[in-house]
């Protein structure tokens, strides 16, 4: 028995979620978004209060997916009500980033050549400053991706500290090399 899994979800405020067969799909101030649960694991709305995902499977992998599976429905449920947001901070001179349009978006990182990326759909990609990326988006997994794909562009060397990092990502700076002359 999953002990994540039996645990209910509970239903914020201006929050509809509707099940059809192994489909969930969830509304909100945010947006919307739907998850397709696996063979095994189903879920209900329970006095449109709350969401119990359950498995009513004995196999051991469909106890395993039970707690997964219910994981991913409150994520949805989080991102229709908030949403789900990561920045992403650039430093070194002369690297920076901007918006071409909506859905491309164009780096300066220290290459012979500009890096474009294109945004994904669902997701808001803005530039409020040359050296800050925002990624805001109701899907968990989809903004956590985009955001690792842009920060592995160039990720930040310990040296100089120069590359793409996330807002709250603390680097460890190195001591740099040290050449000692006349050592016997």
């Amino acid at each position: 028995m999953s002990r994540l899994g039996k645990k209910p979800i509970d239903l914020p405020d201006k929050v509809k979620v509707a099940v059809s067969g192994q489909d969930v799909s969830a509304e909100g101030p945010a947006g919307k978004g739907s998850v397709t649960l696996p063979a095994g694991v189903s879920a209900k709305v329970e006095d449109g209060r709350r969401v119990v995902v359950s498995s009513p499977g004995a196999t051991k992998a469909q106890r395993m997916l039970w707690g997964t599976w219910r994981s991913h429905v409150a994520n949805l449920v989080e991102g229709v009500a908030k949403g789900y947001q990561k920045e992403l901070e650039i430093t070194g001179v002369g690297y920076n980033a901007k918006m071409v349009g909506k859905d491309k978006l164009l780096m300066t990182l220290g290459y012979s050549h500009p890096v474009e990326m294109a945004v994904p759909k669902g997701l808001d990609v803005a530039c409020p400053t040359p050296t800050l990326i925002s990624v805001k988006g109701v899907d968990k997994r989809l903004v956590g991706q985009f955001a690792a794909e842009v920060r592995a562009k160039r990720v930040v060397e310990p040296y100089n500290l120069k590359g793409i990092k996330y807002r709250d990502e603390v680097v460890r700076r190195k001591a740099g090399k040290t050449f000692v002359t006349g050592a016997t």
